[in-house]
């Protein structure tokens, strides 16, 4: 009996998040499977990602349906072929629709380059330079209607330091991305988070062990 949680990876670019969580599962960090990955961009590199691990890569075009509803459900279709229990939206540029997320309540994870609320939407890190913050870093989250507006599961901070670019910025930040989507995914395999209102709750509670971050140092 297959005991693992299947999980559907939904991808439009790259596909470094997806290696991060392939790599958990390969070194037996995070109990899980990889059911499929899907994008919407012929030429991601995600696709070819998963097919070195034999996961099976399918590419459904968006622009082959009237709309986004149309094509969420065509990605529900996929998805529920390959009995897919968490969707992990791993760079995927499209925007969810009711369609998907009623099927899968609080069981659709997104992450973002940015401490949310803060920044929301593309391009978060540079809004973060241009606001001049001292402190950012990402949110893994479950997805909601909103744009990047759903129950805060982990977020992990960095300092935005002198001279940061949106590239220096973003290459920290991402390394942290690759720590903490993981990690969500495994607390949620193992039935540990809860979601009351706008509050995931994680049990057992973690026990906390890292100082406050601080930037500039006090």
């Amino acid at each position: 009996m297959n005991n693992l949680l299947n999980i559907g990876v939904l991808a439009s670019g790259n596909g470094s998040n997806l290696q991060a969580i392939i790599d958990r599962i390969e070194n037996g960090e995070l109990t899980a499977k990889i059911a499929c990955v899907i994008s919407n961009n012929a030429g991601a590199f995600a696709l070819e990602r998963a097919r070195r691990y034999g996961i099976p890569a399918l590419h459904l075009d968006h622009r082959l349906f009237p709309g986004r509803a149309g094509y969420d459900a065509a990605l529900l279709e996929a998805l529920r072929e390959y009995e897919v229990e968490l969707v992990a939206l791993a760079g995927f540029m499209r925007i969810i629709t009711p369609v998907l997320i009623d099927a899968y309540p609080h069981a659709i994870m997104n992450i973002h380059p940015a401490l949310l609320p803060a920044f929301p939407g593309l391009h978060a890190q540079k809004q973060a330079l241009d606001y001049g913050v001292k402190i950012s870093g990402c949110t893994v989250h479950f997805v909601d209607p909103g744009t990047d507006t759903g129950p805060v599961i982990i977020q992990s901070a960095v300092p935005v330091l002198e001279g940061d670019t949106e590239e220096t910025l973003s290459a920290r930040i991402q390394v942290e991305e690759h720590r903490v989507y993981p990690k969500a995914i495994g607390l949620f395999a193992k039935g540990c988070l809860k979601v009351e209102g706008r509050t995931v709750i994680i049990s057992p509670p973690p026990v906390l062990t890292t100082a406050a971050l601080i930037n500039p140092p006090a």
